[in-house]
């Protein structure tokens, strides 16, 4: 069998930046991936260009994860943490694993850290724990945001009658898998149109003038991980004066994706900014920020807000598509997202409240929180509880890391899960089964103080990323490959 042999050239031109680690990568896939094509090859390093640090801990990719990661200042003076650091609320404890507690208390001793929380479906991140909410004093955290900057849910609820769900299955399964593309790296051969795309801040920042193009190729799509389109059943008991939906069951359509490879970039790029600026001691080297008041950070707050902007677009764009093709118009659309700061009033003084895989729950605020692919999610009315500053779970959580999923979940287990569940599933595999996650019922129940249930939604057509990878047996592979 041929040897996998790939240039400098080839890696450049699938975004690898200039510096050691074109040649590192080279030594590393020609080493230890060298029975791969060029194309598993490179669908490999485009995911691990997403998310370097998901993979600093593997030890052949972590080689060339650490070439692409924020490096740490030489000079300069270390900025010391608070020794007890700001009271926050946790909630559902008895869900959240210990590496998440300890970020969350690493966030809360930072000199600009003002009040926080920790939701039950929390588990360990990079900088801020997913789950984590800060509110900090005039400063942005990038990884504190996240790397999926304004990642989001989206629901359209249609007066369709779900037993079409079951008789004109492969109608619905059809419109699915037209409508987007899934897969890191997933590009569109023609663009969709949208006004996002026509931001003055593509034409003046040099980073996101450099991403505009591939930006708009991956318009619409949805990438792959947890990133899910599916069609499900909403039951509404009660109509309730926010939602303003009449009782019944009806047909939705519930999306969950980022900004893809824009957000990406923005995150990682200003990471390095933030952490050559501040020197923190290296366990909390990720929760380095930027000030308002700087240049870098200015910019950092408009890129990330033009993120939010742009996987909105690509929500809407997937949501219209379909519309389009059932001919109905919907009675209701909910969207929130998570993975962004805020402008926010804390105790009558101005915060930047960051929500990292956290939903915003302000009186009356709206959202979706998903289970699994075969658990019910639920749509949601904020109570506004400040103690949680304002804000919820962001789904159920997971409990298993994809490596352990793939590993710990036999394929037959899988399938008789969602059979049992009547799940019709698009893609997907083993690392983002139903066994992965928290049960969502108890971290719903860990959260009866924040937000009130005004709906469920029930999956039954589910699409995600079904890329051959998922049911590899090498597990570095699968992790690889993943979101």
């Amino acid at each position: 069998m041929k040897k996998l042999k790939i240039t400098g050239k080839e890696l450049r031109a699938i975004g690898l930046p200039e510096g050691p680690v074109i040649s590192v990568a080279m030594k590393v896939m020609e080493k230890h991936y060298k029975h791969h094509s060029k194309e598993e090859a490179f669908i490999i390093l485009k995911a691990l260009m997403e998310t370097p640090a998901d993979y600093l801990n593997d030890e052949v990719l972590g080689l060339i994860a650490k070439n692409l990661m924020p490096k740490e200042p030489v000079d300069g003076a270390e900025i010391s943490l608070n020794q007890n650091g700001i009271q926050f609320s946790v909630f559902g404890q008895e869900h959240i694993e210990e590496g998440a507690m300890h970020q969350m208390y690493q966030a809360a001793k930072l000199p600009i850290a003002v009040a926080g929380a920790l939701m039950p479906d929390a588990h360990s991140g990079y900088g801020l724990p997913i789950g984590g909410v800060l509110a900090t004093d005039n400063a942005v955290i990038p990884y504190g945001v996240g790397v999926d900057i304004g990642c989001r849910m989206c629901l359209s609820v249609f007066d369709i009658n779900p037993k079409e769900l079951t008789d004109k299955e492969s109608y619905f399964a059809r419109e699915i898998n037209e409508a987007t593309l899934f897969g890191s790296g997933a590009q569109f051969d023609q663009a969709s149109n949208h006004e996002v795309m026509e931001n003055q801040l593509f034409y003046e920042l040099p980073l996101l003038k450099n991403l505009h193009t591939r930006a708009w190729k991956q318009l619409g799509s949805s990438g792959s991980g947890n990133h899910f389109v599916e069609f499900g059943v909403v039951e509404i008991k009660e109509k309730d004066a926010v939602l303003g939906i009449e009782p019944g069951n009806y047909v939705g359509l519930l999306s969950h994706s980022g900004s893809r490879a824009l957000g990406a970039n923005i995150a990682n790029h200003y990471t390095k900014i933030a952490i050559s600026n501040r020197r923190l001691p290296a366990d909390a080297k990720n929760l380095a920020w930027l000030t308002l008041d700087e240049e870098a950070g200015m910019e950092y707050w408009l890129a990330m807000n033009l993120a939010g902007d742009y996987a909105s677009a690509c929500h809407h764009i997937i949501h219209a598509k379909i519309a389009k093709q059932l001919g109905r118009k919907p009675l209701k659309m909910v969207e929130n997202h998570h993975n962004f700061a805020w402008k926010e009033k804390w105790e009558g003084r101005d915060v930047i409240v960051h929500r990292k895989g956290a939903t915003p729950a302000g009186e009356n605020v709206l959202g979706i929180i998903p289970g699994s692919m075969t658990a019910d999610g639920f749509i949601v009315k904020g109570k506004g509880e400040m103690a949680a500053v304002n804000s919820a779970s962001h789904g159920a959580g997971r409990k298993m890391s994809r490596t352990r999923a793939i590993a710990s979940v036999t394929e037959k287990q899988f399938r008789e899960e969602l059979q049992k569940f009547g799940i019709k599933l698009l893609g997907g595999g083993l690392d983002e089964s139903p066994f992965a996650y928290k049960n969502i019922e108890e971290v719903m129940q860990s959260q009866k103080a924040l937000v009130d249930v005004v709906g469920r939604f029930t999956p039954k057509i589910v699409k995600m990323d079904g890329a051959k990878h998922r049911n590899w047996k090498d597990k570095k592979k699968a992790d690889a490959l993943g979101e």
